[in-house]
């Protein structure tokens, strides 16, 4: 058995509904990098961990539902924001557990997203989030699927930051440096050259 599969079972969320704003308006997730769309990259690092895999998209479905189990999209048609994304997967999740990853980080490994689940499964009931050197990234975390609940009250009450729910909830860190390759986050036309194959 692989320390994958010693993890309790995880629902994965890939998040490609943004507006795309800082790309020119372009659907983040099909932007070709090293061949591959983003979505490419990571469909294939996430597959193997899981047999519930949802695509938070709101353009482009028919392309997206090659990679996914299954769609979901913002109820709003104004992109408003990650927070939906997270609330709509969180609403249809099979497993006990829905890891959430940006469509925007194709480094990523299957290390990091192991240590995701080891210390969700290590501190029961309470979310985790990747923290790089000082900074939360609350778009990279692991929540218990029963708070659904508290997400779904949060948005009602007007909540669009996952970060604050994530900290109310009181989220434990999963560590990395502050310089951790695995993270970066190619959400400008510049970074797409800057990071080389």
């Amino acid at each position: 058995m692989t320390p994958s599969e010693a993890l309790p079972p995880c629902s994965i969320l890939l998040l490609a509904g943004g507006q795309g704003r800082r790309m020119g308006g372009r659907d983040k997730g099909l932007i070709a990098w090293r061949d591959k769309p983003f979505i490419e990259h990571l469909h294939g690092l996430v597959r193997p961990l899981t047999d519930d895999l949802i695509v938070s998209c709101n353009r482009n479905r028919e392309e997206y539902a090659r990679y996914a189990d299954r769609l979901v999209e913002d109820e709003q048609q104004d992109f408003p924001g990650p927070y939906a994304g997270i609330r709509a997967g969180l609403a249809v999740a099979k497993h006990d557990y829905l890891l959430v990853i940006p469509c925007d980080m194709p480094l990523l490994d299957r290390a990091l997203l192991d240590g995701l689940r080891q210390t969700a499964a290590a501190n029961a009931g309470v979310p985790v989030m990747v923290r790089q050197g000082e900074q939360w990234e609350p778009l990279l975390c692991c929540i218990p699927t029963h708070h659904a609940t508290v997400f779904e009250q949060h948005w009602q009450q007007g909540q669009r930051s996952p970060r604050r729910t994530l900290a109310e909830l009181r989220a434990v860190a999963l560590q990395c440096e502050s310089d951790d390759p695995r993270l970066a986050n190619l959400n400008t036309p510049d970074l797409l050259t800057e990071i080389k194959p």
